[in-house]
C-alpha cells in the first residue's frame, strides 16, 4: 500500500470531504485505513465488569484508501505517491515537489 501509519492524509470524497488527519491504522487485507477525526460513529458499550461503566462512545471507523490522498509534509499539498531509489532502497516521494515521504 502507498499509505502508511503516521501519514497525514486528506479525504477526497464522502461526508468528511476536505478533512485532514493522521493515519492511525492500516488494513491492507480490506484496502482500508482508519484516520484520526474522520468517519466517526457512535458505539453502544455494555459494562463487562462490576465497576465498569457502559454508555455511548465515539469511534473512528475505517474508510477505503481510494478516498484519501497523502499530504506532503514539505509543500503541504495533496499529492500522489511516487517511488524512487536512494542508496539501493525504494523510498516514497511526493509527485509534486519530489520530497521524501518519511
Amino acid at each position: 500500500m502507498k499509505i502508511k501509519k503516521g501519514d497525514n492524509v486528506s479525504v477526497l470524497a464522502g461526508n468528511d470531504k476536505g478533512k485532514t488527519g493522521e493515519v492511525l491504522e492500516v488494513i491492507p487485507k480490506d484496502d482500508k485505513i482508519v484516520v484520526k477525526g474522520v468517519n466517526i460513529r457512535k458505539k453502544h458499550v455494555k459494562p463487562r465488569k462490576a465497576n465498569e461503566e457502559g454508555g455511548i462512545i465515539a469511534v473512528e471507523c475505517a474508510i477505503p484508501t481510494s478516498k484519501v490522498n497523502v499530504v506532503c509534509p514539505k509543500c503541504g499539498k495533496v499529492t500522489k505517491v511516487g517511488y524512487s531509489e536512494k542508496n539501493g532502497k525504494k523510498i516514497r516521494v511526493c509527485k509534486k515537489c519530489g520530497a521524501d515521504l518519511k
